[in-house]
C-alpha cells in the first residue's frame, strides 16, 4: 500500500499514517461520547427530581464519569484528530515520526481506560474536580497522567509536523487561518496539560503516601488552570472549524486575516485566566488577583471571542453574496444550505456559543455575581451552552466533511443526519434554559436531592422550580437522543457506509455534504463585486448589514441579561 493517496475533492497529498491516526482519535472520541451522553441521561433523569432515576451513590459517580468522557476524552481525542489533519492534510506535510504517534495514542487510550475502570469499579468517586482530601485509587491519577502525557506529546509531533511544512515548503504564503487555529489549541493545551502534570503527579504520589499532604488551596488554584482551561482548548479549535465550515459550506470570506489572527492571540495570552472565576470565593487569594482577572484579563478574553463572533457570520455574509444570494438584509441566511448538516451545525454551534454561552459566561464572570450564583444550576447551564452546544456542534459539523473526506464513506442515514443538529442543539437550548432559570431560584448544583428530604431542616424553593427541572429534564431527553442519533450515523458511517471513490461536480449524491460535490465557487469577476460591496454610498452597513443587525440584536440582549442580574442582585442584597 502507498504511503500517501491524493484526495478527489481537494487534490490534496494525504498520508496514510497521518489518515489512520485521525481516523483512530476520532473513534475513541465517537466512543467517549457516547459514554457521556448515557451517563447525561441518566444524571439529568435523576436531577429531575419528579424522576429522580438513581441513587446517591450512583448519581455522583456518573457525575464524574459524565465530565471526565465529555470535557476531557472526548473533546481532547478529537482535538488531536484535528490536530493531525490541520499539519497533514491542510498544510499539505508529511507527519513527523508517524510510529511515535502510535505510542502516543496508545497512552492516550490506556490512560482513558484506567479512568473509566476506577471510576465505573467505586475506586474514584472524587468527582469531575478530586479535591483532597477526597483520595481516589492511585491508579486514577495514573490514568490522567498517562492520558495528559500522551496528548502533550501528540500536541509537540504537531509542531514538529508545522517545522516540516516551513521547510519543505508544502504551502504558500502565511499558514492558512484553519491551522493558526489549531496551534492556538495547541498552545494552550501545553499550558493546560503541564499544569495537570504540575497537580497530578504530587496528588499520585500522596495517593500512595510517598507524599504526606497536599494542600487544597494550591491543589485548587492549579487545578483550575487544568479543569477550566482544557475547556479553552475546545474553544479555540471550535473557532478554526468555524472557519473551515463557513468556507467548505457558504464560500465564506476571511474578512481581515490580521484581526482575526490577533483574536487568536488574545485566546493565548488571557484565556486560560478566566478558570479564576471557579476561585472568587477562596479566602487564599487576594482582591488584586481576582479583580484583575475578572475585571481585566477575562475581557481580554472575551473581546477575542466577540471578534470571532463578528468575522465568522460576516464572512458567511459576504461569501454569499459574492456569489450572488444579495436581495435584502437577510436573503443570503435564507438561501443558505440549511439541509446540510455541516451548515447547521455551524450555525447552532455560533448562534448558542454566542447568544447563550457568551452572555452567560461573562455574566457570570463578575465577581459580585459569580459570589451568588456559583453553587447553582446556573453554571452548568453556562458550560453546556459552551463546550457542549457549541464545540459539540462545531466538532459534530466538521465530522460530516470528515467522514466522506478521511474515513473515504458516505455519511448513512442521510435522512437523520439533515435533521441531527437541530435535535442536538434544540434539546440542549432547552436543557440549559432549564438549568438556568432553576439556578436562578437557587437550585444547587452537584445535588442528588435539592429538596434536602432527609435534613434537620427546610429548604422551600419556588414552585416555578418544579417547571424548569422538568424543562431541563426533556431538553435533555431530546439533546441525548441528538447525540445518539449522531453516534449511531458516525459509526455505521465508518464501519459499514459506502465507500467514496470520487466527487462528481453539480451533482448532488446522497450521503456527500455540498461543500463537496457543490462546492460554494465564487464569479471571476469577485474583486469588482466585493469593491461595490464594500463601495462607500452603501453606508454604515457596508457589505454585511445582515450581521450588523445581528451583532446589534446579541448586544441588546447582552445588555438585557446583564441588566436583569444586576436587578436581582439588589434585591438579594438589599439595604436598609
Amino acid at each position: 500500500m502507498p504511503a500517501v493517496r491524493v484526495c478527489p475533492a481537494t487534490g490534496r497529498t494525504i498520508h496514510r499514517q497521518a489518515e489512520l491516526l485521525v481516523r483512530f482519535n476520532a473513534v475513541v472520541a465517537v466512543v467517549a461520547l457516547l459514554i457521556g451522553a448515557i451517563a447525561a441521561l441518566l444524571l439529568v433523569l435523576t436531577r429531575w427530581q419528579a424522576v429522580h432515576l438513581l441513587p446517591a451513590e450512583w448519581y455522583y459517580r456518573l457525575l464524574g464519569v459524565h465530565g471526565m468522557n465529555m470535557l476531557i476524552f472526548f473533546i481532547i481525542f478529537f482535538e488531536m484528530a484535528v490536530l493531525w489533519f490541520a499539519a497533514t492534510v491542510l498544510l499539505n506535510a508529511r507527519p513527523a515520526a508517524p510510529r511515535f504517534g502510535w505510542v502516543n495514542f496508545g497512552l492516550m487510550v490506556v490512560g482513558a481506560l484506567i479512568v473509566e475502570w476506577t471510576q465505573f469499579t467505586g475506586r474514584a468517586d472524587v468527582l469531575f474536580t478530586s479535591y483532597p482530601p477526597l483520595k481516589a485509587h492511585p491508579l486514577y491519577y495514573l490514568g490522567i497522567i498517562l492520558f495528559a502525557v500522551g496528548a502533550l506529546l501528540v500536541t509537540a509531533q504537531f509542531f514538529a509536523t508545522l517545522v516540516i511544512a516551513k521547510r519543505e515548503k508544502t504551502y504558500e504564503g502565511s499558514m492558512p487561518l484553519v491551522v493558526y487555529g489549531a496551534v492556538t489549541a495547541a498552545i494552550i493545551a501545553v499550558i493546560t496539560l503541564i499544569h495537570g502534570a504540575l497537580i497530578y503527579i504530587p496528588t499520585f504520589l500522596w495517593s500512595i503516601g510517598v507524599i504526606e499532604s497536599i494542600d487544597p488551596q494550591v491543589y485548587r488554584m492549579i487545578w483550575w488552570a487544568l479543569g477550566h482551561s482544557s475547556q479553552q482548548i475546545n474553544v479555540a479549535a471550535m473557532v478554526a472549524i468555524w472557519y473551515m465550515l463557513g468556507a467548505l459550506t457558504v464560500g465564506s470570506v476571511v474578512l481581515n486575516e490580521k484581526v482575526s489572527r490577533s483574536a487568536f492571540v488574545l485566546y493565548i495570552m488571557f484565556i486560560s485566566m478566566a478558570s479564576a472565576h471557579h476561585l472568587l470565593v477562596d479566602p487564599g487569594f487576594s482582591p488584586a488577583w481576582k479583580i484583575v482577572n475578572t475585571s481585566y484579563f477575562m475581557y481580554m478574553a472575551v473581546l477575542a471571542s466577540m471578534v470571532h463572533g463578528f468575522t465568522v457570520p460576516a464572512g458567511m455574509e459576504l461569501g454569499m453574496r459574492l456569489r450572488g444570494f444579495n436581495d435584502g438584509l437577510f436573503g443570503w441566511l435564507r438561501r443558505a444550505p440549511w439541509g446540510d448538516p455541516g451548515f447547521s451545525s455551524l450555525v447552532f454551534s455560533v448562534v448558542v456559543f454566542g447568544f447563550v454561552g457568551g452572555i452567560t459566561g461573562v455574566t457570570l464572570g463578575t465577581e459580585q455575581i459569580n459570589i451568588i450564583a456559583h453553587n447553582t444550576m446556573r453554571i452548568p447551564g453556562h458550560f453546556h451552552s459552551t463546550v457542549v452546544s457549541g464545540t459539540a456542534l462545531a466538532f459534530m459539523g466538521a465530522t460530516y466533511y470528515l467522514l466522506p473526506l478521511i474515513f473515504r464513506r458516505k455519511v448513512a442515514f442521510w435522512k437523520l443526519a439533515k435533521v441531527q443538529p437541530y435535535l442536538f442543539a434544540g434539546g440542549l437550548l432547552l436543557l440549559v434554559m432549564g438549568m438556568t432559570f432553576a439556578g436562578s431560584f437557587g437550585v444547587p448544583r452537584r445535588h442528588w436531592d435539592i429538596s434536602f428530604s432527609q435534613a434537620p431542616f427546610d429548604v422551600p424553593f419556588n414552585p416555578a422550580v418544579d417547571i424548569f427541572l422538568a424543562m431541563m429534564g426533556i431538553g435533555g431527553i431530546i439533546a441525548v437522543t441528538g447525540a445518539l442519533a449522531f453516534i449511531l450515523i458516525a459509526v455505521t458511517s465508518v464501519f459499514f457506509g459506502e465507500t467514496v471513490t470520487e466527487f462528481p461536480r453539480g451533482a448532488e449524491i446522497r450521503g456527500i455534504p455540498q461543500g463537496l460535490t457543490n462546492p460554494p465557487v465564487h464569479p471571476a469577476n469577485v474583486d469588482e463585486l466585493n469593491a461595490a460591496l464594500h463601495a462607500p454610498e452603501r453606508g454604515f452597513a457596508g457589505a454585511t448589514p445582515g450581521t450588523l443587525v445581528l451583532v446589534g440584536v446579541f448586544l441588546l440582549a447582552f445588555i438585557l441579561y446583564y441588566f436583569t442580574n444586576w436587578k436581582l442582585l439588589s434585591f438579594l442584597w438589599k439595604i436598609g
